[in-house]
């Protein structure tokens, strides 16, 4: 492992709560590949929600307000606050991550070295022992926010662009989520509304939605309706606006919160509504008779068949989506980063810089 230090910089979550548990170090171990892992040198990352509900605690049960409630931190950090349950600490956040293979483990060519690469961020347990439903890159183990990062070659992904590493980085976590759900939808040429339209994943539904010739309408406030028109969007509401009753073939929603009765009052009959998100509120109303006398589909959409990130991964080298930055930061500056973030002031996507 000539050239690869034996220590790096990064950031550390400590625990759950504020800002303040996440910690930058100078003197964090390099990790080493194991079998069929490579070691990549990370370029870039990004800023996700996941990653702020992970050092939150949000995913806990417990927890019933929206996001932005919880942004401080809570009184009695949940124990459960991970996608999986409990997490362990410290812990190395980083859900997107683009760089180059720097070293590989056994059972990995060595051709590998060198090579530029996405990882996928969610995928199946790779031990067969394991008891966890999931594995997310950079909370069941460690992630982008540090020089260096491990994981299964199998994951990470050779991409050939000319875009750079923040560009790149920027697809992996809210695209390959965007992505996900609209292929369980089946959604082709229909009418599709799109909450939460100018974060990353909803940014992303709305590039991916267009290039398979749907008509969007993305959910934003006014101030952010320009930037999504000129992405693709055929047409923008307010957040408090009405929605037109049985407009839609399909829901992709990343926000749930009070108004949700009223996204499967907006979907046709056999309509199919996708949730990956519920930074509104997640404890929301149903009315089965909605449910059943209109035919809905409901799905909720967290793990990945293996190729939605390779299809991705084709988006991207085909030049079919482009990259929507709105900041880029320091990794050392991921406290001001993640408040940005937690503002909503932008459209697409916080970038950090991690390699260099």
């Amino acid at each position: 492992m000539q050239d690869i230090p034996t220590t790096m910089r990064g950031v550390v979550l400590t625990g759950h709560g504020g800002p303040e548990v996440l910690e930058w170090r100078e003197d964090l171990p390099v990790p080493q590949p194991g079998p069929r892992q490579v070691l990549i040198r990370v370029g870039a990352s990004a800023v996700n929600n996941t990653d702020i509900n992970t050092r939150i605690g949000w995913y806990s049960r417990s927890v019933r307000g929206d996001t932005a409630s919880g942004a401080a931190g809570y009184d009695d950090a949940p124990a459960d606050g991970g996608w999986a349950g409990a997490l362990s600490f410290p812990r190395v956040q980083g859900a997107d991550c683009c760089g180059r293979i720097a070293a590989v483990g056994e059972g990995v060519d060595a051709a590998r070295v060198g090579e530029r690469v996405m990882v996928r961020p969610m995928h199946p347990p790779m031990d067969p022992g394991s008891d966890l439903p999931l594995m997310t890159f950079g909370s069941e183990y460690d992630g982008a926010f540090a020089d260096y990062t491990v994981t299964w070659a199998e994951h990470a992904v050779r991409v050939q662009s000319d875009l750079s590493d923040v560009e790149l980085a920027s697809f992996p976590c809210a695209f390959s989520t965007a992505e996900g759900m609209i292929q369980r939808t089946g959604l082709g040429t229909g009418r599709v509304l799109v909450t939460g339209a100018s974060g990353g994943v909803g940014s992303a539904a709305i590039q991916l939605a267009k290039r398979r010739g749907a008509h969007v309408t993305a959910v934003t406030s006014p101030a952010k309706a320009k930037a999504l028109r000129d992405l693709g969007a055929d047409a923008v509401l307010g957040r408090e606006d009405d929605l037109p009753e049985g407009a839609f073939d399909v829901v992709l929603d990343l926000v749930g919160g009070p108004r949700w009765p009223l996204l499967l009052d907006a979907l046709r009959p056999g309509g199919r509504y996708a949730v990956a998100g519920a930074i509104a509120g997640p404890i929301v109303e149903l009315d089965l008779r909605t449910l059943y006398l209109k035919d809905l589909t409901l799905l909720g959409c967290t793990r990945q068949a293996d190729s939605v990130f390779t299809d991705l991964v084709g988006h991207v080298e085909r030049g079919e989506i482009r990259p929507l930055i709105a900041e880029t930061y320091p990794l050392r500056e991921i406290r001001a980063a993640q408040a940005a973030f937690q503002d909503k002031g932008f459209t697409g996507k916080i970038a950090l810089r991690v390699g260099g």
